[in-house]
């Protein structure tokens, strides 16, 4: 795609999204604002959403990270300005996600997306797939290109959203052509080292929950579930209970039945303990160290699920007769548990120190926790706690 393209692209939208429409110019020094005075923002990766009006950007995040219910999404306002959002409902999952209105025109003057693009981890783009997606490809291919000509480092991930209403062979034909088409137009424009991921995603199933946890754990630190060797364990999840996304698993790949499993368990857990955990006058939390369930499947299959931190549950998928050294996967659990307090441990001794530690280059000597605290990845500090 041609810059003239992008400049008749961007003339052509110019129109149809005012100057007061929510991002001109009191909101955006609004924004620059929080961002130079916010103690958290340096600490936090940036997600932004974008893509066209009515595309699903406020329904995904509502549903993953408000538990919204899906048909209540039916109800949303179209936004009209830049909505950050701070999430803070975990120790790992702790970051900011912008919704931006679909009528964002990045030629407009009064849009600083120099400095919107500079501090982002990840940026995702919408594109509703029950729709005629021609002008949608196009917005996507103005967005990524100027956004990877401020930050290379970001990563673009394409929720190919609203799959729920297409059959299973039209949504491979779907992903097929769109992604066919977004990488023609990279090629075109000489960026092939822009990388872009494809999702198909849904807020009926489990597949947006899915698609944001790949998202989440290109910006955390990678980490691994090591024990299932010894345990007999055939699938483990380190959730964010909040969200139920997943933010590390075991090396063997991921099935989507599996996922479900694993998240209807986390909601069987908080609902039974919100009715039957809670004490008499109401105190306490549905979710607490002493958090545990055992589920036994009619096929043979158990589901055990143990808190790690206030904030994560691991989460394992196991046979019966695995389940008889349950033992030995407690004491591989312990294991695991210690470690992860001991990342938490030293993330908080970190964050205590400031920007001081924040300047220093990670260390090429000493222990994995340590180099695992410093390492910033697309311009945002890594931030575990």
């Amino acid at each position: 795609m041609s810059m003239e393209y992008e400049e008749q692209l961007a003339g052509s939208l110019v129109d149809s999204f005012p100057k007061d429409f929510g991002y001109g110019v009191e909101n955006m020094d609004m924004m620059q604002e929080n961002l130079e005075n916010s103690p958290s923002a340096d600490n936090k990766p940036r997600i932004l959403l974008m893509g066209l009006r009515r595309s699903g950007k406020s329904s995904i995040q509502k549903v993953v990270f408000h538990k919204m219910s899906p048909n209540e999404t039916l109800f949303l306002e179209s936004t009209n300005k830049i909505y950050k959002d701070d999430i803070s409902g975990s120790s790992f999952v702790n970051f900011h996600i912008w919704d931006f209105p679909g009528q964002v025109d990045f030629f407009d003057p009064t849009f600083d997306y120099e400095m919107i693009f500079r501090g982002t981890g990840a940026l995702i783009f919408v594109i509703d797939a029950q729709d005629d997606y021609v002008e949608a490809l196009g917005r996507l291919h103005l967005t990524v290109s100027r956004a990877f000509r401020v930050n290379p480092e970001i990563n673009f991930e394409v929720f190919i959203h609203k799959v729920d209403g297409l059959s299973d062979d039209h949504k491979i034909e779907t992903q097929r052509d769109i992604h066919q088409r977004a990488n023609d137009d990279l090629a075109d424009a000489s960026l092939e080292k822009l990388h872009l991921s494809f999702y198909l995603t849904s807020i009926y199933d489990h597949s947006i929950f899915e698609a944001f946890s790949k998202v989440v754990q290109k910006l955390i630190p990678q980490l691994q579930i090591p024990f299932l060797s010894n345990s007999g364990i055939e699938k483990a999840f380190l959730f964010d209970v909040v969200s139920k996304i997943y933010i590390a698993t075991d090396s063997s790949p991921v099935d989507m039945q599996s996922y479900e499993l694993c998240c209807d368990m986390i909601d069987v857990v908080i609902d039974v303990s919100c009715i039957y955990g809670l004490k008499d006058d109401g105190n306490g939390n549905a979710y607490d160290k002493e958090s545990l369930a055992i589920i036994k499947l009619n096929n043979t299959t158990v589901l055990y699920l143990k808190e790690v931190t206030k904030f994560l549950a691991l989460v394992c998928i196991l046979r019966e007769e695995s389940f008889e050294r349950k033992g030995l996967i407690d004491y591989n659990f312990h294991c695991f548990r210690k470690a992860i307090h001991e990342v938490f441990k030293v993330s908080s001794s970190t964050q205590r120190t400031g920007a001081a530690v924040q300047s220093s280059p990670p260390s090429s000597s000493g222990n994995g926790l340590a180099r695992l605290k410093s390492t910033a990845l697309n311009g945002t500090p890594r931030s575990l706690v």
